[in-house]
């Protein structure tokens, strides 16, 4: 059980679910539904590895050192294994071999396969993960000479996506990125390559209407996955345009927008519900959370914005995941400013402050414009090193340091939200009857107050408001500034 779920109550004793907010209920489903080592009852043969579910187990992990530093690789395979831990499995080796690229064949060449064969049937793993994209022919290759399944850097992480995610929006496009992941993949054996068609007619194999070469189940397996592919599309164009309407509303009523962006396990759904009380799942895993959430909170002023929680980022994230959470990654574009949080514990938060700004500056760059301001939030201060502070000081100037578990400078950080907002520019100066009471609610609830002042005939007010409310009010103004 992790630190930030006993903060919810989490203590080994059941709770009563009447007092468990929605994120508490999810972290004990999912806490229930653990695997268990050494009861799978998967068939040895990885012959279909494609067509079967993938659950990890016993792994191997393996790197290939081609630039930077011998720390920088080891963290690389670091991360590789907490990836590997939050999809289900026990890591038990971590090999890194370094070359000037990878071995086009077999990912890490010939002898280095070799050697990892050893170790696999050394330790008894039965999964093999490389830290990297590999080819068809790479899979191909080191699964026929290892004998144990392979997998890559992007199918753990699509794999990750599938457990966690939760909406229908979500599940959608996990399995778009997953199906556009596995289309070049395919590849058949033995009976999967025979003819649909052929034969005389009549005979066992074939008949009128089925005479000619036909279609392999590979072509097969390929049509349908590219049908579904389709129909997932036009699905989620369909829940892009729900999600733009909300949006538009919110658009349309002035409210502010805050997207928090940020690397995986960096604290995001910690800090939204800090400042919100929003209630969501918290785990000390990566990518615990997928799912986009907006909650309404205010300023210390009492103006209200919208906060939106999106899904984090990691080195090397799937084109396909971006592609996929196209829709929910706009909500950072169309945000007035972007909090990008990133943890102060990690020992190189450099690397994660410059995955997050390779995936925003991809956004920006397809929707052909810049991005909303960026605020850099600094968490989990509570369990950094005053040396690492100090370092993050340094290399992040202007950041705000907070750590949402413990709830330090959180008041800091809702008043630089509130100074970094979209402030009221057009001045009014109205007098507004007191059977428009609502109007000078707006004016409190969305303008600046600079001078109120109630008299017999209504309430004067001096204000600054944007310019839908300055219309509304332009039938009871005194003087323009």
């Amino acid at each position: 059980m992790t630190e930030e779920s006993t903060q919810h109550g989490f203590d080994g004793a059941l709770s009563d679910p009447a007092d468990l907010s929605l994120g508490e209920l999810e972290l004990e489903e999912r806490s229930s539904l653990r695997r268990v080592a050494g009861l799978s009852t998967e068939l040895q043969d990885v012959t279909e590895v494609e067509y079967r579910q993938l659950r990890l187990e016993r792994v191997v992990l393996v790197g290939v050192w081609t630039e930077g530093t011998a720390l920088e690789s080891d963290a690389s395979l670091a991360e590789l294994a907490r990836l590997a831990e939050t999809a289900g499995s026990e890591v038990l080796e971590g090999l890194v071999q370094r070359r000037d690229r990878p071995d086009p064949a077999t990912y890490v060449g010939s002898g280095k396969v070799q050697e990892i064969a050893d170790v696999v049937r050394a330790t008894g793993a039965d999964t093999v993960i490389c830290d990297g994209e590999l080819s068809p022919s790479q899979l191909q290759q080191l699964e026929a000479r290892l004998k144990v399944k392979v997998i890559d850097r992007t199918a753990l992480i699509l794999d990750i996506f599938a457990q966690h995610a939760r909406s229908r929006e979500g599940k959608s496009q996990v399995e778009l990125a997953q199906l556009q992941y596995l289309l070049p993949r395919l590849r058949g054996w033995g009976q999967t390559l025979s003819r649909q068609a052929g034969g005389r007619a009549g005979g066992a194999n074939g008949g009128v209407g089925l005479r000619g070469p036909g279609e392999t189940k590979l072509e097969t397996d390929r049509r349908r996955i590219r049908a579904k592919i389709s129909k997932l599309r036009k699905e989620i164009t369909g829940m892009a345009t729900v999600r733009d309407t909300k949006r538009g509303q919110r658009t349309a009523n002035a409210v502010p927008s805050v997207a928090i962006a940020g690397y995986t396990n960096a604290g995001k759904s910690s800090l939204l519900n800090a400042l919100t009380g929003a209630g969501v799942l918290v785990e000390d895993a990566l990518f615990a959370t997928l799912d986009a959430t907006t909650r309404r909170t205010q300023t210390p002023e009492g103006h209200t914005y919208t906060l939106t929680d999106t899904v984090g980022f990691v080195r090397h994230l799937p084109h396909q995941l971006v592609e996929a959470f196209r829709s929910t990654l706009d909500e950072v574009a169309d945000a007035d400013l972007v909090l990008h949080v990133v943890d102060g514990a990690d020992p190189m938060p450099e690397w994660q402050v410059n995955a997050v700004h390779e995936v925003l500056h991809e956004i920006g760059e397809r929707r052909g414009r810049p991005m909303p301001p960026e605020l850099i939030v600094v968490n989990k201060v509570d369990a950094a090193t005053e040396f690492g502070l100090a370092r993050l000081r340094h290399l992040l100037p202007g950041a705000v340091f907070v750590s949402a578990h413990a709830g330090t400078g959180i008041e800091a950080l809702r008043e630089r939200i509130a100074d970094l907002l979209p402030r009221p520019d057009q001045e009014i100066d109205v007098l507004v009857p007191y059977s428009r009471g609502e109007l000078v609610a707006r004016v409190h609830r969305e303008g600046e107050i600079l001078s109120e002042e109630h008299t017999a005939a209504g309430t004067h007010l001096h204000a600054k408001v944007k310019p839908d409310l300055a219309g509304a009010l332009e039938q009871f103004a005194r003087t323009t500034v």
